[in-house]
């Protein structure tokens, strides 16, 4: 199923793009900033897909992206990062270099080639979803882009239908979105049991899919710096392993990217009030993924 939700607010600058296959169930979705936004990201599962996200560490030279691709396909797919660096390239994005300019879209991945057949999104389809990208007011959710062929509760027989969700929270005069595909071993809570009894006393026979990861993309009006940024990326973590359980497992892939369209030097209240705000809006765009099917 896929829906809109327009009471999301646009943020200039930032637009959100999709392309998805229905049948294979998988796709791309891809995050696209103009001019480019100061990003920061963590690895919190053990089993990551990924791409450039050694270049948003602290003390890198250009710490700014073009893009962001979150993507089917598992490792395969990251190649849908190349289509999207090449079209923004020809577009004349990217950072400036003796020979043009050089985009910097980090990417990460979901393992969704279970879900439907073995396909990948390719380099074209990440341009594709490049090509499609519109203001959040008009972005779909659902089983749609990245979110097509994700699932959750994986550690049950049959795992249950996920998707991709976006959020937001405002406080003050500033805003925070968040993306969130969710492809989960654990269990949403209240949505069904806690698993981690059973599977600790060996009463979890048949698993389904041992594959995972969730993927959160979380974008402030705030201005923020780099360490700010980090702490985004903790308050995101921290909204997946309450909402989800259990979390960053070691079938689970989980990265969080957190962007910011306005730097700004470190205030610490400021910092408290935007994680606040993230952990908000992750865990409402988790809701909305996991019931992508209904």
């Amino acid at each position: 199923m896929v829906v809109k939700h327009p009471e999301l607010l646009d943020i200039p600058g930032v637009t959100i793009g999709h392309w998805t296959d229905p049948i294979a169930l998988t796709g791309c979705t891809v995050i696209s900033f103009e001019p480019q936004a100061l990003t920061a990201a963590e690895v919190r599962g053990a089993a990551p897909g990924s791409r450039e996200l050694d270049a948003l560490a602290p003390g890198r030279l250009e710490q700014r992206v073009d893009a962001i691709v979150l993507t089917g396909g598992s490792a395969f797919g990251l190649q849908a990062a190349d289509g999207v660096a090449k079209e923004l390239a020809r577009r004349g994005r990217g950072y400036p270099t003796s020979t043009g300019p050089v985009p910097i879209v980090p990417a990460a991945v979901i393992f969704d080639l279970a879900t439907g057949t073995r396909t990948s999104p390719t380099s074209e389809n990440g341009r594709d979803a490049l090509n499609a990208a519109r203001p959040l007011s008009a972005v779909e959710q659902g089983a749609v882009g990245a979110g097509t062929g994700a699932r959750w509760d994986k550690f049950a027989p049959e795992s249950r239908r996920g998707g991709l969700g976006i959020a937001q929270v405002a406080f003050e005069e500033h805003l925070v979105t968040a993306l969130v595909v969710l492809n989960a071993m654990g269990v949403v809570r209240d949505r069904g049991p806690d698993p981690r009894p059973g599977l600790l006393a060996g009463r979890t026979g048949q698993f389904g899919s041992l594959e995972a990861t969730t993927l959160i993309s979380v974008v402030t009006s705030a201005p923020c710096d780099h360490g700010s940024l980090t702490r985004m990326c903790v308050a995101a973590h921290d909204a997946l392993a309450r909402m989800v359980v259990p979390a960053h497992t070691m079938l689970d892939g989980d990265v969080a990217f957190a962007s910011t369209i306005e730097d700004g030097p470190r205030n610490t209240e400021l910092s408290m009030h935007v994680s606040m705000a993230t952990e908000l809006a992750v865990e409402e765009a988790i809701l909305r993924a996991a019931t992508a099917a209904t």
